[in-house]
């Protein structure tokens, strides 16, 4: 069945106005503008962290940006720091630090981090919760992961190790607020 002239002016009507945007923007030398934006939404993804279960290194309000390609080509250490989609709540997202790998150890004894019978030293955990004990050998293709603020973090002392597949990606850079711009330890 073919459409009539009135269909397929219709039909190009609705790509008219992006159309011209990206004329505009492409030839008033905006390519290079252009090619960013959509090279940027490949390449990260903006997020904005909320809670404290990262301070002092990342508080509430800063805007990070998510390498999602770790997610696919990459590969998670100890140490790093990742978004990560809530084992427990659908649609909430976490930041958190990975301290151990599967097949990893782990001894929370008092408020010290042992990792295959290491300790973990953690210049970034300034405030350490309630001394407690706690023991668990990772399984293949989880994490554990801690909150840098333990006393004001959920993670997997609450909710258990973590599957791969809900990483979003690594954390490496704050863009905001300006005054912390730059890469996160």
């Amino acid at each position: 069945m073919r459409r009539g002239a009135a269909a397929r002016r219709r039909s190009r009507a609705g790509f008219a106005r992006p159309l011209q945007i990206l004329g505009i923007l492409v030839g008033d030398g905006g390519g290079v503008a252009l090619a960013s934006a959509l090279l940027y939404c490949v390449l990260f993804n903006l997020s904005v962290v909320r809670g404290r279960s990262m301070e002092p290194g990342i508080h509430d309000g800063d805007r990070i940006l998510v390498e999602p390609w770790t997610r696919a080509f990459g590969s998670y250490e100890r140490g790093d720091v990742a978004v990560l989609r809530s084992p427990v709540e659908p649609g909430l997202e976490y930041i958190k630090r990975i301290v151990a790998l599967p097949g990893d150890e782990v001894l929370i004894l008092g408020s010290h981090l042992w990792v295959n019978g290491d300790l973990v030293e953690e210049p970034y955990a300034v405030e350490i919760d309630e001394p407690v004990i706690h023991w668990t050998r990772v399984k293949e293709g989880h994490f554990f992961v801690l909150g840098d603020n333990r006393p004001h973090s959920s993670d997997s002392r609450e909710f258990g190790q973590v599957p791969q597949d809900l990483f979003r990606g690594k954390v490496r850079l704050r863009v905001w607020p300006p005054e912390r711009v730059g890469m996160l330890d």
